[in-house]
């Protein structure tokens, strides 16, 4: 007679040694398992048990981890990360833009406002101030729509979503009348679209 302890950390038995060998055949038992015959006082595996070792089953394999096929030369999860910083460098280019372009519209509405209320007499001097006036207030709109549009872009990238869109965000964010911080857009549009153009990084996008 035998009692086994069970994958559950649990005591059965006692059982006899058919019930153990068709507890092998059924899996419940392996090589592994502790087994105590009666009359004993240690528990041993039960590959040690010469009875059952031809019937005693291995222990199943340790379930292996999925391994990060390479690709173009570099690892997936290194193509990924490489997009991670120019994706937030255009989500916060798109929400600053959006910030200084409100600025910069509220700036000009004021001053089509002041040069309304202060208007000098001269038709020609007042009509050149509406017209400073009214672009301005039109680059802000193009300035907040291209702001929406890097942000965007800057999320799908992250995402790894519409390659073409993110290419798209990083060329406006280059462009001086739809990108308010010129400098700063020009440096991240460029890097963007360097990381952009890698084979390794084109391919994980869907």
């Amino acid at each position: 007679m035998y009692r086994i302890i069970g994958a559950d950390g649990n005591q059965y038995g006692p059982i006899s040694t058919e019930q153990l060998r068709q507890w092998i055949a059924e899996g419940r038992a392996n090589a592994q398992t502790k087994v105590l015959a009666e009359g004993t006082t240690e528990w041993k595996p039960l590959s040690e048990f010469p009875e059952f070792f031809g019937a005693a089953a291995p222990p199943p394999p340790p379930p292996s981890m999925p391994t990060m096929q390479p690709l173009g030369g570099y690892p997936v999860s290194g193509a990924a990360d490489q997009v991670n910083g120019p994706a937030i460098g255009l989500i916060i280019l798109g929400a600053l833009n959006m910030v200084l372009a409100l600025a910069n519209g509220a700036r000009a509405m004021l001053g089509a406002g002041m040069s309304t209320i202060q208007s000098s007499g001269n038709p020609d001097a007042d009509k050149v101030l509406a017209i400073f006036s009214t672009f301005g207030l039109g680059f802000a709109i193009a300035g907040v729509l291209g702001g929406i549009f890097i942000l965007f872009g800057g999320i799908k990238m992250r995402r790894l979503e519409s390659y073409g869109l993110c290419m798209a965000a990083s060329i406006v964010a280059m462009i001086p009348c739809l990108s308010v911080c010129c400098p700063v857009g020009l440096a991240i549009g460029i890097w963007s679209l360097v990381i952009l153009a890698k084979p390794e990084v084109k391919s994980l996008f869907h």
